[in-house]
């Protein structure tokens, strides 16, 4: 049953179509000016970095330094975290690892411990389903307070 949501949310997402504004709107900060803020919520994988409202975040194996690799249909399926101001350390993450980077389009994406963090089309707050996942070349991991790959 997991496999079969997963193909349609990826298949869902790949349907969105290239510089689509309002992926980026869902994916980005809720307001203008201020940093996304990042916290820690328990999971099945243990604690694991979040966004506001709970959803787990990922980083992707593929990415050896701040610079992301995932464009297009990647970033279609696994939206970038974005902000428009210095992201924000809550409950339980680290100020000192968050960080950012610039994608190609000029915005600023939210980097953790030096990895730009990605959420999963398909997750929500509690719920996650594509941990140590094989897409587009790479594994998708959630991340742990410290930074590393659960």
């Amino acid at each position: 049953m997991n496999g079969i949501f997963l193909v349609f949310a990826l298949a869902a997402a790949l349907a969105l179509g290239d510089g689509d504004p309002t992926l980026e709107r869902k994916a980005g900060p809720s307001r203008a000016g201020k940093g996304v803020r990042i916290k820690v919520v328990p999971s099945t994988y243990g604690r694991v970095v979040a966004d506001a409202r709970g959803e787990a975040l990922y980083l992707f194996d593929r990415e050896r330094g701040k610079r992301s690799r995932c464009y297009g249909g990647c970033a279609r399926a696994w939206p970038p975290v974005l902000t428009r101001g210095r992201p924000r350390a809550r409950g339980g993450a680290k100020q000192r690892l968050l960080g950012t980077t610039r994608r190609k389009n000029g915005k600023l994406q939210v980097t953790y411990a030096g990895h730009p963090l990605y959420r999963y089309v398909g997750d929500s707050p509690g719920t996650i389903l594509c941990h140590d996942v094989d897409e587009f070349g790479g594994t998708w991991l959630v991340v742990k307070p410290n930074g590393r790959a659960a």
